[in-house]
């Protein structure tokens, strides 16, 4: 990537412009890459550094995680109804949250993006629904998304590693619980899990 990037100021004024899309595409894929590796790493550490169990208050977790991925200005994060404050491990937790806004964000196509995320109540644990109104996702791929490696567009059209919805499957099936997505062929995915009331370290 340094590299890449010393050779484009030293060519710069006399480089074709198909010479700079070159190099823009070894920074983009070098940059993919590098996610790659990151991604992996979580991947392999799932169940293994779980953090601390503390109060969670997820309104707030969502809030900051919503600013933290710095979505365009006319994407909006809208809170239907109550969600809970409890005790429990909030890096996992985060991480699978992170994940699914970072998704919306990442592969919604319209102006006025929109996440809304809500919350039921159950006796063992929480069920959790994060939605956002962007491309649907064909029944035929419910499944696949999950799998590691797996994207629906191409890379070049939309960066991404293919692991995020892989590493969120594993987070859950490490705390026993899953996660479903039910979503229209043209637009509106909902993704649904559940996360349990006590963590057993």
């Amino acid at each position: 990537m340094q590299l890449s990037s010393w050779i484009l100021e030293d060519i710069e004024d006399i480089a074709k412009d198909e010479t700079k899309e070159y190099l823009a595409l070894l920074q983009s894929r070098t940059s993919r890459l590098e996610k790659l590796l990151d991604d992996l790493l979580v991947y392999s550490r799932v169940g293994r550094q779980q953090g601390e169990i503390k109060s969670v208050d997820v309104k707030r977790l969502v809030e900051e995680v919503f600013n933290l991925l710095d979505p365009p200005a006319d994407f909006t994060l809208q809170i239907d109804g109550e969600l809970p404050t409890f005790s429990t491990l909030s890096t996992p937790l985060e991480s699978v949250f992170r994940n699914l806004i970072s998704n919306a964000i990442k592969h919604h196509d319209m102006p006025n993006g929109r996440i809304t995320i809500s919350a039921i109540e159950n006796i063992t644990d929480y069920e959790f629904t994060v939605k956002n109104n962007g491309p649907g996702i064909k029944t035929e791929h419910y499944e696949q998304i999950f799998e590691v490696f797996k994207t629906l567009k191409p890379r070049d059209q939309v960066e991404g590693s293919g692991m995020g919805l892989a590493i969120i499957k594993k987070i859950l099936d490490y705390q026993g619980t899953d996660i479903k997505v039910l979503s229209g062929d043209e637009r509106d995915v909902s993704f649904i899990f559940t996360w349990p009331k006590n963590i057993v370290e």
